[in-house]
């Protein structure tokens, strides 16, 4: 991906937590020589040796997977807000422009077993139901019910590289009041933004 060294996030610890809190991403590779993408959540994981992996499954009637042995080098891309800067809210004349945070994660795929695939939905469904009501686990679901985990193809992806771009309006910290203010009086992405360009114009201070 490119990104403008402005706009190069190498605090890796940072990122890794946007990645958990984004972590409906994209999949992408290669399937009939086309690229391929499919949107799922991918998440962020260590492995035995307590290196980063990230951990997730498709459909089996999704034939990105029948590639995943053949091409196992993958790209996974978290999104996060986003939003329309008009440079009227500049003290100086200037194009538009868009600022946004979104993370590039590249690695190496390795299909993983029935009984892998169980573990990693089970942690996959106790993670996003503990903000539930009335909470489920697939521990008290019925043999009949769990053995949809056959339609699946269950994998795990070696993290290789992480890239993040965080486009925060950094080359224009003498306009990050006015346009914080007016980002806040858009919709909920662009406060979002407003957020984030806050949080790093009082890091550089």
């Amino acid at each position: 991906m490119y990104i403008p060294h402005h706009y190069k996030n190498e605090d890796i610890d940072e990122v890794k937590k946007f990645i958990k809190q984004h972590s409906f991403g994209i999949l992408v590779n290669q399937v009939d020589g086309r690229p391929w993408a499919t949107h799922i959540p991918l998440e962020l994981d260590t492995d035995e040796g307590h290196k980063p992996i990230l951990v997730s499954h498709i459909a089996r009637a999704n034939p990105q997977w029948k590639e995943f042995e053949k091409q196992p080098e993958v790209l996974c891309i978290f999104n996060g807000p986003h939003s329309y800067i008009s440079s009227s809210w500049y003290k100086e004349e200037e194009v538009p422009t868009w600022d946004y945070i979104a993370v590039h994660v590249y690695g190496k795929l390795t299909i993983l077993d029935e009984e892998a695939t169980l573990k990693a939905m089970h942690r996959l469904v106790n993670n996003y139901e503990q903000d539930s009501k009335n909470p489920i686990s697939l521990g008290e679901m019925s043999a009949k019910t769990l053995r949809q985990v056959k339609g699946v193809v269950g994998f795990k992806i070696e993290i290789t590289d992480i890239q993040a771009a965080y486009k925060l309006s950094q080359t224009r910290p003498d306009d990050h009041a006015s346009i914080i203010k007016e980002l806040n009086q858009r919709d909920v992405t662009s406060k979002a933004i407003a957020i984030q360009i806050d949080k790093q114009s009082k890091l550089k201070k």
